[in-house]
């Protein structure tokens, strides 16, 4: 086919013959022009599928699905909830119990199992964009998933071998908790922590390939052009938590009892089975499922823009040599699974990638990129700052697992004549949690709307926002009831007896930061999750997704690291002075540190409203052209091309 071409004027500039700005195309709104031709190659060098573009869905051989009413819909998304449910069942019993069994079968100081464990975690979650990274570019996010639960099950399986054949643990005869407590017990040999170690970061490798694409796979089960898919969608983020949830109070509460009951390798073995049992689930929805094609590497797309913008750094957009920012024709993009996105004037150093030349014949991506492909690197820079902004209140998640623990360590536990394991306290955040979300749409949903106007209670990051500011409640409330902990451990002369409960000062007072931390996940992390997945590109959702496990990830890094300058700054100089996470919490300071979470999370706080404020949401609706049909017949070049903006706090 020859090549054609077409101007369509940008909505801001309408440029006519007399029009006195005509010669202003650098001026602040960038009157432009887009120039679409025929004769462009994809990124990659690669066509579209026969009969598929944008983002049509696929089956799983990627073929357009004839039928949309017998796939997709809640009935798969069902299947998918199964296999999340099992993988945050893995997660949070490797979690509780990991550092446990390296201090009592493994022999290793408490202190640094804690670290271990945290850097296992943290590595997980931050890992995951590697995940999303496979799945938008080469697999697709059935075939990733299926892949890496795959090899998550094989790192589960490593670790019940480790806990049940002895060969794998150093010999536990004469090891009573006197001996773990001097550091008398034998240690494990050098080669049983490596096999311990690399079970381990298979687990979590497996996990870090599952979770970025599970939340986008389950989202992309609603079709976009239905007239209930904004509702259908918060739905979904909202039980796609409570399956997380679920799996949650499981782990710490009958994982916590196989364990006590039954031994370790019971416990490892339950959460292997299980994760067995959600593949299988999740394989026998397969007919049922729909599917996106891939878009190809992003992290090519991403490099091809920097290249080509770096490459005509010095050109001006009132060049003589300029003849407009490049697109294709009709409503296919470049980029396979995406629609076309319409041109913003955010980092305008960018669009320089898609600035054509006289000289450009628009077959080098790494010279002269589309409009869309340039505004898919635009907007996962301007989706930084709000994941950026939800480390904190995974630092404060992170440090709760293992300070509230040393709290109820010294507290009554009991409820009645039963006694709790100190180790099923965690489960009181996911039964808030679960309270929350089975409330969420009877009573928070109609008295949030008539405050916001807003038809879904709140918008996603007026939800990030309430998350956020309880989580500073949450941490405050830690820091008050710590210090009147401390005092009354010290008054009745249990300061250093930081390992005995205190018969008349109940655990159950820490339900109170439970649960406030349980709701400032579900609003934060259900609101992110969602917003992460409408305002990514259409190809690169699950790195959209990855972002906000990223942020775990590094939420327990940053933890690990507090911890560590905390210790060094406030042990003092003297041999009798505590530092304030001293290994006895009575002597130690834990009020101060809870203190300084809380100071840290209002200027995180501040941060957020900043970089909110300033966000404005996608455009849904992409490029709107009237007229524009594939075969670009009878198309007036004045058309303009919309590029409406949303507020971002009063509605989406």
């Amino acid at each position: 086919m020859g090549s054609k071409e077409r101007e369509i004027k940008s909505p801001e500039v309408q440029l006519g013959e007399n029009n006195s700005d005509s010669g202003k195309r650098g001026s602040k709104k960038l009157g432009i022009y887009f120039i679409e031709s025929d004769s462009r190659r994809t990124p990659l060098g690669r066509g579209y599928s026969a009969g598929v573009g944008g983002a049509t869905p696929v089956n799983i051989h990627g073929k357009p699905i004839r039928d949309m009413s017998k796939t997709g819909g809640w009935i798969a998304a069902l299947f998918i909830f199964g296999n999340e449910m099992a993988e945050r069942m893995a997660y949070f019993g490797l979690s509780v119990n990991m550092v446990a069994f390296m201090f009592y079968v493994m022999h290793r100081p408490f202190s640094s199992s804690a670290n271990a464990v945290n850097y296992f975690l943290g590595i997980s979650q931050a890992s995951s964009v590697l995940g999303g990274f496979i799945a938008d570019a080469y697999l697709g996010r059935y075939w990733t998933i299926a892949i890496f639960t795959t090899i998550y099950l094989a790192g589960l399986t490593g670790i019940t071998l480790l806990a049940t054949m002895k060969v794998f643990v150093p010999n536990q005869e004469g090891c009573d908790q006197i001996a773990l407590l001097l550091g008398n017990c034998e240690p494990a040999k050098s080669w049983q922590m490596t096999y311990l170690y690399t079970v381990l970061y298979v687990t979590g490798f497996g996990a870090a390939g599952i979770r970025p694409c599970v939340s986008s796979f389950g989202a992309d089960q609603f079709d976009e052009r239905s007239r209930n898919y904004r509702s259908h969608l918060d739905r979904f983020f909202n039980f796609f938590y409570l399956s997380v949830t679920v799996g949650a109070i499981v782990a710490f509460t009958a994982v916590v009892y196989i364990q006590i009951k039954h031994g370790w390798g019971a416990a490892f073995g339950s959460l292997a089975i299980a994760m067995g049992l959600s593949n299988m689930f999740f394989f026998a929805g397969t007919p049922l499922y729909r599917h996106r094609l891939p878009g190809g590497s992003p992290l090519t797309r991403v490099a091809q823009v920097l290249v080509a913008a770096f490459r005509k750094r010095n050109v001006s957009f009132q060049s003589s040599e300029f003849v407009g920012l490049y697109e294709l024709p009709g409503k296919r993009s470049a980029i396979k699974g995406s629609n076309k996105i319409a041109h913003t004037d955010d980092f305008r150093c960018l669009d320089k990638a898609a600035l054509q030349l006289k000289e450009d014949d628009g077959t080098n991506p790494w010279r002269l990129c589309t409009v869309t492909q340039v505004e898919e690197v635009k907007i996962l820079l301007k989706l930084i700052p709000i994941p950026s902004c939800t480390i904190m209140i995974n630092v404060i998640l992170t440090e709760f697992l293992t300070l509230s623990v040393q709290q109820a360590y010294t507290l009554n536990t009991h409820m009645g004549h039963l006694k709790l394991p100190v180790t099923c306290m965690p489960v009181f955040p996911g039964l808030s949690i679960f309270l929350l979300l089975s409330l969420y749409y009877s009573v928070f949903v109609p008295i949030s709307r008539r405050i916001t106007g807003n038809p879904h209670g709140a918008s996603q990051l007026q939800r990030v926002g309430i998350g956020l500011a309880v989580s500073i409640l949450s941490a405050a409330w830690a820091g008050v009831f710590e210090r009147y902990r401390r005092t009354y451990a010290i008054q009745h002369e249990y300061e250093a007896s930081f390992l005995t409960p205190m018969p008349d000062l109940s655990a159950y007072w820490l339900l109170i930061q439970y649960c406030l931390i349980g709701i400032a996940e579900v609003f934060c992390i259900v609101g992110l999750l969602e917003f992460l997945y409408e305002e990514a590109p259409d190809a690169m959702r699950s790195i959209g997704s990855a972002y906000a496990a990223v942020a775990g990830g590094l939420g327990c890094f940053a933890a690990s690291i507090l911890n560590t300058i905390v210790k060094s700054v406030t042990r003092g100089k003297g041999e009798r002075r505590e530092s304030w996470l001293s290994q006895n919490i009575n002597t130690g300071r834990f009020d101060y540190f809870y203190w300084l979470l809380t100071i840290m999370s209002l200027i995180n706080f501040a941060a957020f409203l900043y970089a909110a404020n300033r966000y404005q949401y996608r455009a849904k609706d992409e490029i709107q052209t009237n007229g524009l049909e594939s075969d670009h017949t009878n198309t007036n070049a004045s058309d303009p091309i919309r590029t409406p903006k949303l507020s971002v706090f009063g509605g989406e």
